[in-house]
């Protein structure tokens, strides 16, 4: 067996943010234009506009662009090159941006710089051990966040708050807790005891309701008019912090205490959104668990290993004020042990795919020891849990699942290898109204319309989510190990992803993935730029890495020869 390469170390805020940056100027700016090059180990990279030509070094280069840098950036100054600091970089974005769009954003670089602070103080904590509980460990080991996103670490709020809140500090608090009267509260179960996880934390007086807040939100609405109206006539009754401690999984805002999860309302922006559970969202939850149980079942029984995490109740206030409703609601998700077998660990997919070695979850060490016939195994294994449901969801069922790689748990045995893939988080998955016509006309319009994609743009979500996102970062992780791997990794999605075209009698769009068209990509940079809402975000199309005859050319020059990858 053929022991792999020495994990990296991790990088430094500096190069994170710069790196970060790199990478979407790469997908969404010069890519697209033709203006970059794989010259001598290192990426160059032309802002046209701007006349600026950058340059950095290459720890791998990758078949799809999601390259692997290292160093700092530098730039072009005459006949030398200068290196730039991170802020020099933002700077020569922002230009090249304001030049491009005709679009002025005054809030971009100083996004930039609170993304670069979170990372500082991420690298800065005091994390401590990680403790037994390897699932907790994979969702607080994120310190970086996206990499394909200019501002992952952006985020609103004071250090210490930060400090005592945030994941990768490794943070455990007791809830705040409301008794409120029960003609106040608003709630909604698609199951019986499908909001025990909120009742058995507390008891409270006879005809009041608990409700449980993120002590973090209750700080910032607690003075409130409404609520402080509602305190004064006993309305609502403050029973102040109790309870076990719940600890934030990588969202920040979605709660776990080992046995069920909490998904609350933060007034904090983090990356591109304010995080809180809009009255859409609250109900939204709820309908969408009752409609999904039949497709969720039925995936399950087709694809033994895949599994759905309901969100089956919520419960907020109702005191006529819609600030209040939506930011005391609390949406209820099931719990690991409800869906994962007996035996199997889950692991938080983000975590197990991350760049660098930030938490035991990582590949790099769950295949410590594995030679590349293991590595070709495992990626076997783990391409037949992920890929078939989703695209059985979409086109069997009509449901476009958001598989991303902060919204699965992987479950794995005791020696890595993947037995489940676990679905989270609601608020992504989105209905095509033509398979769910019926059902959606029964909802409130204003549940029933966010609950929907038309079918070009929910394919693109899928395929985005899935193999851009997901399958191509985790595919890095395992190239990261055995670089020569990359061709022949490819082809098994290829091979997967033809299998599922036949199985579902050769779709266009799936057949035109199986050829190799471009891929849709997020465009988070350009998003974030014009100060989109997340759900307006636009796509950027990339080169496929799974051209039949790019593929099966270097996969036969891998066998015989070193493998260097210049796209």
């Amino acid at each position: 067996m053929t022991a792999p390469p020495a994990l990296t170390t991790v990088a430094s805020a500096d190069h994170v943010v710069a790196h970060t940056l790199l990478n979407c100027l790469l997908r969404e700016v010069s890519g697209p234009e033709h203006q970059t090059a794989v010259s001598g180990g290192r990426l160059l990279l032309r802002l046209p506009r701007g006349g600026t030509l950058l340059r950095v070094g290459l720890r791998r280069a990758s078949l799809i662009g999601a390259h692997r840098f290292t160093g700092p950036v530098a730039e072009q100054r005459g006949g030398t090159w200068a290196e730039l600091t991170w802020q020099a970089l933002a700077e020569r974005v922002h230009r090249e941006l304001e030049l491009r769009t005709g679009v002025r954003n005054d809030e971009f670089l100083g996004q930039v710089a609170a993304s670069h602070a979170g990372v500082t103080a991420a690298l800065d904590a005091a994390r401590g051990d990680a403790g037994p509980d390897a699932y907790m460990d994979s969702e607080q080991s994120l310190l970086f966040g996206h990499r394909f996103h200019p501002t992952p670490k952006a985020r609103t709020g004071t250090a210490d708050d930060w400090g005592r809140y945030a994941p990768e500090n490794r943070a455990r608090f007791p809830l705040h807790h409301l008794a409120v009267r029960r003609e106040r509260v608003r709630e909604e179960a698609a199951t019986d005891g499908a909001l025990t996880a909120l009742d058995r934390q507390r008891p409270v007086p006879e005809g009041y309701r608990l409700l449980p807040v993120h002590p973090w939100q209750y700080a910032m609405l607690r003075d409130h008019p409404v609520l402080r109206a509602a305190l004064a006539r006993g309305d609502v009754l403050d029973l102040g912090s109790g309870g076990d401690g719940f600890a934030p999984t990588a969202s920040v805002r979605t709660l776990y205490d080992g046995r069920d999860f909490l998904k609350f309302s933060l007034n904090i922006r983090i990356t591109n959104c304010l995080r809180k559970n809009a009255e859409y969202e609250l109900a939204g939850a709820v309908a969408l668990t009752r409609l999904l149980e039949p497709v969720a079942t039925s995936l399950a029984a087709r694809f033994p290993g895949a599994d759905l995490l309901r969100e089956p109740g919520y419960r907020t206030l109702d005191l006529g004020s819609r600030d209040l409703a939506e930011g005391f609601g609390v949406i209820v998700r099931e719990g690991l042990a409800t869906r994962l077998a007996p035996g199997v660990t889950g692991l938080l997919a983000a975590a197990v795919a991350d760049e660098y070695p930030t938490g035991g979850a990582h590949l790099g060490l769950l295949l410590a020891h594995a030679g590349p016939a293991e590595a070709l195994a495992w990626w076997d294994a783990y391409l037949g849990l992920l890929v078939p449901p989703v695209l059985a969801a979409y086109f069997d069922h009509g449901v476009v699942l958001e598989p991303h790689l902060q919204n699965v748990v992987v479950g794995v045995g005791p020696d890595g290898t993947p037995h489940q893939v676990l679905f989270r988080d609601l608020e992504g998955a989105k209905l095509l109204p033509g398979h769910h016509a019926a059902a959606l006309a029964a909802l409130p319009e204003y549940v029933a319309r966010p609950l929907t994609y038309d079918r070009e743009r929910g394919w693109d979500r899928v395929v985005y989510c899935l193999l851009v996102n997901h399958v191509a970062e985790m595919l890095a992780a395992l190239a990261d190990l055995h670089p020569h791997l990359e061709p022949e990794l490819w082809s098994a999605v290829r091979r997967t992803l033809a299998a599922r075209a036949a199985a579902h009698g050769e779709p266009p769009p799936l057949r035109a993935l199986v050829a190799g068209v471009p891929l849709p990509a997020k465009a988070n940079l350009l998003t974030r730029w014009e100060r989109k809402a997340d759900r307006d975000a636009g796509y950027v199309r990339i080169a496929s890495p799974l051209v039949p005859d790019l593929l099966s050319t270097l996969t036969r020059n891998a066998r015989t020869e070193p493998w260097s990858s210049a796209p």
